[in-house]
């Protein structure tokens, strides 16, 4: 089994190089890039709903079939991983204002993705992992560490994703610049949160499978966050520029 887990994360590992490579020559088409070339509009909230709730409902899955569900350190990492995804996928969609659409091939590539995330991730944290690998785990280091990345990411995320929210008031359809928050630094700070709470997340879980999703999420956002802020520097060009901010890591990239 291990060594089956072990060649499904190399093939993750490479694919997710290959998202990052694509997406330098083909925007996601999804959000302020949105572009019905990537299929049918569906609306925004139902879209988000059916594309993350898949990962939430498997990892419960597998950790009700787990034999280690009330082990403490599987416990908390399930914990942590599933706050986010329930913040994503059943509270982020209904607080969504107007009435965007996203295409339903990017819906459809999201749950495809986010089922395989479920296995990697509770695959590795319940069957996986050597028997004992997380006896003892609130004696290391990782978990406190990469749990305060993981919720100091989140944190960020959340409070980015509440500025993009209240950026128009209702009825206004324009665009404007985010400001204020991690956005003083990046243009795609809630990217820059959610990048931040899967690495914490790959240390508290001091996994290769954890290692593996952060680097999904950094081949998948960041080329993203590239294409925004072309976006941004053609329709408010010296407006923009001049904030002199990074794309999604601070004072890096």
């Amino acid at each position: 089994m291990k060594e089956t887990f072990d060649i499904f994360l190399i093939v993750m590992a490479v694919l997710a190089f290959g998202v990052f490579i694509a997406l330098h020559f083909f925007e996601a088409g999804y959000g302020y890039l949105f572009d019905r070339r990537y299929g049918t509009p569906v609306p925004n909230k139902v879209g988000w709903i059916v594309m993350e709730a898949p990962v939430f409902i498997f990892m419960c899955i597998l950790w009700a079939c787990s034999d280690h569900m009330w082990a403490c350190a599987p416990l908390t990492l399930f914990l942590l991983f599933q706050s986010h995804y329930l913040q994503r996928a059943f509270i982020f969609p209904l607080l969504m204002r107007g009435h965007s659409k996203m295409p339903l091939g990017i819906v459809v590539m999201g749950m495809v993705f986010n089922t395989l995330n479920a296995l990697m991730q509770g695959g590795w944290i319940f069957y996986v992992s050597p028997v004992g690998f997380y006896d003892d785990w609130f004696a290391k280091p990782y978990i406190y560490i990469g749990g305060a990345l993981f919720l100091a990411g989140m944190i960020v995320n959340l409070h980015s994703d509440y500025i993009i929210r209240h950026l128009r008031k209702p009825g206004d359809t324009r665009h404007y610049i985010p400001r204020g928050g991690m956005f003083r630094y990046v243009s795609s700070a809630n990217y820059f949160g959610e990048f931040t709470e899967w690495v914490g997340f790959a240390i508290a879980s001091w996994s290769w499978a954890g290692a593996v999703f952060a680097w999904w999420t950094f081949a998948n956002l960041a080329p993203r966050a590239a294409s925004l802020y072309k976006r941004y520097e053609k329709e408010f060009g010296a407006e923009f520029t001049e904030l002199k901010r990074k794309k999604i890591i601070p004072f890096i990239y």
